[in-house]
């Protein structure tokens, strides 16, 4: 912890995720995104960089919950009808899915009530963790996130889930913007596009803490993991 204009300001990995004040968001790990049966994979999207994130995210969330982290599980959805798309929204994910539709019309997926719309079944939300619905990219948009986590007296998220640079990157944004600590479970998020992933991954380093799920589980569990420095002196953005 450093002190800042008399303001205290945590630096330290162990304190940033501090079970007393930390939520481990897991975003959109659902079929239609993450599966080869889901919409994205029928369409011949390469989705088996999840393949090893799943299990992972697993073990991060039973770690949580064994700490007494609270978990929270974010659902994306899409109203039939295009309800809950404006054009401008539209217009994004067609931009967005423009490799993967082709000539089709803009995809439309995790409808609630479909098989896509689905949590994986390794990561179906267990008794007593929240889930969050959200209709926009970043969990804090038009959903209750914020007021659950004021609720709870979090000050940290720790994110895991894909995309890296879709929703994670959004949501991780918006954490930041309303005042929570961020710190990203660097081996616990993946996306279908390389490319991206990693680009996503070098701008987040450069704003937020970014951890292997390893040491954020020491963190829980009150030890400083060798090799984990305080994150200090981030370029600023």
């Amino acid at each position: 912890m450093i002190v800042v204009e008399g303001k205290e300001v945590l630096t330290e990995l162990h304190e940033l995720v501090d079970v007393e004040h930390t939520a481990l968001l897991i975003i959109d790990m659902q079929r239609d995104f993450v599966e080869v049966d889901g919409l994205f994979g029928r369409l011949g999207v390469d989705v088996s960089a999840y393949a090893s994130v799943v299990p992972a995210i697993a073990a991060l969330r039973a770690q949580a919950a064994a700490a007494g982290v609270l978990v929270v599980h974010v659902q994306n959805a899409a109203l039939p009808h295009r309800r809950s798309d404006s054009p401008a929204q539209i217009r994004f994910n067609m931009r967005m899915h423009q490799e993967a539709r082709g000539d089709r019309p803009p995809l439309q997926y995790t409808v609630p009530g479909t098989p896509g719309h689905e949590f994986v079944r390794e990561l179906t939300p267990h008794a007593g963790e929240v889930v969050v619905t959200k209709y926009r990219s970043s969990a804090f948009w038009g959903t209750n996130l914020e007021l659950l986590l004021r609720s709870n007296g979090i000050r940290s998220v720790v994110l895991a889930g894909c995309t890296t640079e879709g929703c994670v990157d959004s949501t991780a944004r918006d954490a930041m913007f309303n005042d929570y600590y961020v710190v990203l479970a660097e081996d616990c998020v993946a996306s279908d596009d390389p490319a991206q992933h990693e680009a996503a991954l070098l701008l987040m380093r450069h704003r937020f803490d970014l951890a292997r799920a390893e040491d954020i589980v020491a963190g829980w569990s009150g030890a400083r993991h060798p090799g984990v420095p305080a994150q200090t002196g981030r370029a600023a953005g």
